[in-house]
């Protein structure tokens, strides 16, 4: 049996064991969907109570069909931003806009990054307790808008009910259960500014920057506002995932179980 190279799928995910019985080999000859099959038993494991493991394996296999340009991604790209998708729970390039692999070309190779959806960021943050309400709008240049920064910190927004211009702004807010709160504001400069510098996928056609601007600028506001947010730290780990290429999977995968790739003669 040959020996795989660094640049082959090579020992995907590290963790707890698996009985010998639902072990099934990968092989760097394997399609990215045959993987994906072979892997169900890791994502049981991986996969929150929200989502089962047959549901997710189909949805993943749905992408590939809707976006060919995923089975061209490396290996371990495409199946480290599964799962991303599979640890939060989220679902991949659906009507749902909860999250999104998208094709990235990276010089010669295609990768794929793995994005967090409007909807996604949403139903995270709601599934922390401490969270009464949380979201996003646009300003438009019609609209009566006004804030303030400071120790007494204050938001106004009336929107125009019609001819109300072109967006301005973004901004989002955050209630905590205990009567706390937050918001931020960042201009569509701004907002076009992360996603050049963050996103390195922005500029494609299958990008939801291309597809969905509106949802995808109300979520990167949101992000920013979270990012000082007392709130727990699994939604903090959960946005350091958002707009990554990975070419290994991390060692705190803990609930993912060993997988070995093997080259076949």
């Amino acid at each position: 049996m040959a020996e795989t190279n660094e640049n082959d799928v090579k020992e995907l995910i590290a963790g707890k064991a698996v009985k010998p019985e639902e072990k099934k080999a990968l092989t760097k000859n394997m399609s990215i969907a045959d993987m994906i099959k072979a892997l169900e038993p890791e994502l049981k494991r991986a996969l929150p109570a929200v989502i089962t493991p047959e549901r997710f394996t189909r949805i993943a296999l749905s992408a590939l069909n809707t976006t060919p340009k995923l089975a061209e991604c490396s290996k371990m790209s495409f199946l480290a931003a599964l799962m991303n998708a599979a640890q939060l729970g989220l679902e991949v390039n659906t009507p749902l806009g909860q999250a999104y692999l998208i094709p990235y070309n990276n010089k010669s190779q295609l990768e794929c990054q793995f994005q967090i959806g409007y909807k996604g960021l949403l139903d995270l943050a709601y599934r922390n307790p401490q969270v009464q309400t949380i979201q996003a709008q646009a300003v438009y240049e019609n609209d009566e808008f006004d804030y303030e920064l400071g120790l007494n910190s204050r938001l106004y927004h009336h929107p125009t009910l019609s001819d109300r211009g072109e967006v301005k702004c973004y901004y989002a807010i955050y209630k905590l259960q205990n009567g706390g709160y937050g918001f931020e504001v960042m201009s569509k400069k701004d907002i076009d500014a992360y996603a050049q510098r963050y996103s390195k996928s922005a500029e494609s056609k299958y990008s939801p920057w291309s597809t969905n601007y509106d949802s995808m600028a109300k979520k990167t506001v949101i992000k920013q506002l979270l990012k000082y947010a007392p709130l727990r730290s699994e939604l903090q780990k959960a946005m350091s995932m958002d707009e990554s290429i990975k070419q290994d999977f991390s060692v705190d995968m803990s609930e993912v179980a060993n997988t070995e790739i093997v080259d076949v003669e």
